[in-house]
């Protein structure tokens, strides 16, 4: 029992970060004041094989011919602007939390004290300026559109802090570098401060409203999220999407999962980041470094550059040898999760 007493075996964070879903709409570049909600539209398309074959058939060029001529039908979802529409629309709000220094779950009343003091530790040195302004330069430069990004002629983002008495208003034209936090920007800086004190704060909020015009082209497709089918049954495949898109009461959208994803998405501080050949860019706040499209953690406990690693030290007075390591931890918390040890 003495060896589990400085055990948390019930340890939760709420996350900090609070996305709405973003809804999407349809305008001119000229006329933004005509918007039309996105609706997803349904069609059916008949491809090719593609795939990989098996090598009795792919060496075969019988077998080869008879596998190619089969049809490989498709019902998907699509969405798009309408022909006289060649702005993309984008608008969700997001909620900025205080109350980091408190779990939302802890059964350790030693570890809670012990991470409280550490918490206020890194407010008093650090107020979360670094996190503040990462999060803020995500806003600024539209990451959060993901592929509705690419190729876009134009951009313009309105960020509005809607806190009565403390409304303030920011514009960027989504110029800044999607691959370093390195460019200084007095706006970005401005709302960065924004989010670092509400962050910091013990019980404050901020409350920040975000809206997005994208300039893609007239009628061009656009790329709302897509749905995970769970069902995985292929017995009977007749009148089922092979691809189904989000959408909330018949408005195309996207997941606050997928907007919050790209909003934290500051890590640069894994140990490959400056590597050419290897790094991933920017990833995404997750405690093992994870980014799943390829396949690999970044923050390895081999390596003792994961969040467990940093954070059992930390969280009971112990100092971290790099501030970096420090932002890290406090993002995850700002990420929020279920963090408690096994009490085995």
């Amino acid at each position: 029992m003495a060896k589990n007493e400085n055990k948390v075996t019930v340890l939760a964070f709420e996350k900090k970060l609070v996305p709405s879903d973003g809804y999407m709409y349809g305008t001119q570049w000229t006329e933004r004041g005509l918007v039309t909600p996105l609706s997803l539209k349904e069609k059916s398309v008949r491809g090719t094989i593609s795939n990989r074959l098996k090598a009795a058939i792919k060496n075969d060029p019988v077998k080869l011919n008879a596998e190619v001529e089969k049809a490989n039908l498709q019902t998907v979802d699509s969405c798009a602007l309408a022909p006289e529409q060649d702005t993309l629309k984008l608008h969700f709000t997001l909620k900025v939390l205080g109350g980091l220094h408190r779990p939302s779950a802890c059964n350790n009343a030693a570890f809670k004290e012990s991470y409280c003091a550490a918490v206020r530790d890194y407010i008093g040195k650090e107020g979360f300026t670094e996190l503040g302004r990462r999060y803020a330069h995500n806003l600024a430069n539209g990451r959060f559109l993901w592929r509705n990004r690419v190729g876009a002629e134009q951009i313009e983002i309105q960020v509005k802090a809607l806190n009565k008495g403390a409304e303030q208003e920011w514009t960027f034209d989504g110029r800044l570098s999607t691959r370093h936090f390195d460019e200084q920007n007095d706006k970005v800086d401005s709302l960065g401060g924004r989010i670092a004190a509400a962050l910091a704060s013990e019980d404050d909020f901020l409350m920040l409203d975000i809206t997005c015009y994208v300039q893609v082209g007239k009628a061009q497709e656009v790329y709302p999220s897509e749905e995970l089918v769970l069902d995985k049954n292929t017995s009977n495949k007749e009148g089922k999407k092979s691809k189904i898109l989000y959408a909330i009461n018949d408005i195309a959208a996207m997941h606050s999962q997928k907007l919050g994803n790209a909003i934290r998405t500051i890590d640069t501080w894994y140990p490959e980041f400056d590597d050419v050949e290897t790094s991933a860019g920017p990833i995404a706040i997750e405690p093992y470094g994870a980014v799943t499209n390829l396949g690999k953690a970044y923050r390895t406990p081999k390596d003792k550059q994961d969040f467990y690693t940093f954070f059992d030290k930390w969280a009971r007075g112990a100092e971290l040898e790099r501030i970096e390591d420090e932002h890290f931890v406090m993002a995850i918390l700002v990420r929020g999760g279920v963090f408690g040890e096994s009490d085995k």
